[in-house]
């Protein structure tokens, strides 16, 4: 039986099946685009914004956190209430903080925008939990397929063109064009998905939503101020303590209340845990590689590393990283399919870590960065396309809105922590030339040796997943 039948919804036709697809998959690649719009950037952003760098790498972390605290409530709220009604209002979330980012100026502001735009990854859980209630089995895999694959292309394609815009144009056209493509994935959506039902009963944890908020921000503000402020200061141990004491209390709030914003004793099945712990590593690789290269190729030749290339050409550069993650997430599907899902997922975390010992063997050839960056992003893309599959095969129909939002959240954390943690590096092994440090050559270095030892320990715990997770048991709860 179809999770469209278990779940109560009405089957829908071949072509109505195509146009939720396509939507949801472009709805996954607009958030990826608000991810990525201001890479081409980073380099520029404290001239522009008048800030310092490790303030400016607040631009990338706020969206990056936006995500990571809002997907699992997104999921719960769409298990809740409908994924369809809570697609619409992410869209507008995501829409109303592009608009702020294009009239902004100075940091403030931008920061605010961008952790809006972030927003817009709880439209990943919430697609792909929308794809398992309204299709039949038979289009599943490949539809998950290609929503992971438009992740994919939106960073291939935001890259380029944001470089393009911002090297033409006033920069803030890219954050008016964010805007205008998120309405009218706003308007297809209202036109074209049908109204799943929301299968999960109870209340919504505003508590526990507190909790995870004020925890997660904790410990990314203590990470990206940190080398500012000394490691030992009062002001990063506080922050890093009060972290751990927040998160614990909200661990224990979570498995004693009724209806928690996440079931800990889902999380906690062992190929549910192993795969976000997994997804962890995963989703900083992706990031970490993101915000290293652009900046190496666009450093200037006199700092002795850099490569000098415009925003355009880097833009370009990393264009063919986007489209190796999409044809990765297609082979990963028949992979999947043909092998099972674990390995695609270890196929995935082996190209990770190779592509980052190519990228720190030979920094200075731009040819072997780009190697390097399409041989990653390819691990990233199998890596993704498996991750779903492994998810929905142990939880219930019921759970797959928060159980997809949690492993969002950790992928999300992932991303967020790489965010953090390669600003901190760049702010504290940074220097002149000019009057605007740069990272140096060490920074560059650590980031790709981080990578290596993420992708190992992605490797370990990815092969320590049951190779044919049972799902968990079809009954109510």
């Amino acid at each position: 039986m179809s999770e469209a039948a278990r779940a109560g919804a009405q089957p829908l036709a071949s072509s109505a099946e195509r146009g939720v697809v396509v939507v949801v998959a472009f709805a996954a690649g607009i958030a990826a685009v608000a991810q990525t719009t201001v890479l081409p950037l980073l380099g520029e952003l404290p001239k522009l914004l008048h800030a310092g760098v490790a303030g400016t790498s607040w631009v990338v972390t706020a969206t990056l956190l936006g995500g990571a605290v809002t997907s699992p409530v997104v999921g719960r709220l769409g298990d809740l209430y409908g994924k369809r009604r809570l697609m619409l209002s992410v869209l507008g979330v995501v829409t109303v903080g592009s608009v702020l980012c294009a009239v902004s100026g100075s940091l403030a502001p931008m920061v605010v925008g961008r952790a809006l735009q972030g927003v817009g990854m709880g439209l990943i859980p919430l697609g792909i939990s929308l794809l398992r209630d309204v299709l039949s089995e038979r289009r599943l895999g490949s539809a998950i397929a290609l929503t992971s694959s438009l992740l994919g292309v939106g960073a291939a394609t935001g890259l380029p063109l944001a470089a393009w815009v911002a090297q033409s144009a006033d920069w803030h056209l890219l954050f008016w064009a964010t805007g205008a493509l998120t309405a009218l994935i706003g308007v297809l959506v209202a036109r074209l998905l049908p109204p799943a039902p929301a299968p999960a009963r109870g209340r919504f944890d505003g508590v526990g939503t507190v909790g995870l908020t004020v925890g997660l921000t904790a410990l990314l503000v203590a990470i990206s101020y940190g080398g500012e402020w000394g490691w030992l200061s009062a002001s990063t141990v506080g922050l890093a303590a009060a972290s751990v004491v927040v998160l614990v209390l909200w661990g224990v709030w979570e498995r004693r209340v009724t209806a928690p914003l996440i079931d800990l004793g889902t999380t906690a099945r062992r190929p549910v845990l192993l795969v976000n712990l997994t997804s962890v590593v995963v989703g900083f690789a992706l990031y970490a590689q993101l915000l290293m290269v652009p900046q190496l190729l666009q450093l200037p030749v006199g700092t002795g590393y850099g490569l000098g290339r415009s925003m355009l050409q880097t833009g370009l550069l990393m264009l063919p990283a986007g489209l190796a993650m999409m044809g990765a997430s297609t082979v990963g599907a028949r992979l999947s399919a043909a092998r099972g899902p674990k390995v695609s997922l270890l196929t995935g975390t082996v190209l990770i870590g190779l592509g980052y010992v190519v990228c720190l063997a030979r920094m200075d050839s731009v040819p072997l960065l780009v190697t390097g960056t399409v041989v990653t992003q390819g691990g990233v893309g199998l890596a993704y396309g498996a991750i779903p599959a492994l998810i929905m095969s142990a939880v219930l129909p019921a759970e797959t809105g928060v159980a997809n939002g949690f492993n969002t959240l950790m992928r999300s954390i992932g991303t967020s922590l790489s965010g953090a943690v390669v600003g901190a590096i760049f702010a504290e092994l940074s220097g002149p030339p000019g009057t605007t440090p740069v990272p140096s050559h060490d920074a560059f270095t650590l980031v790709a040796v981080v990578g290596i030892a993420g992708a190992v320990f992605a490797l370990a715990t990815g092969a320590a997943i049951p190779g044919r997770p049972r799902a968990a048991p079809r009954s109510a709860p």
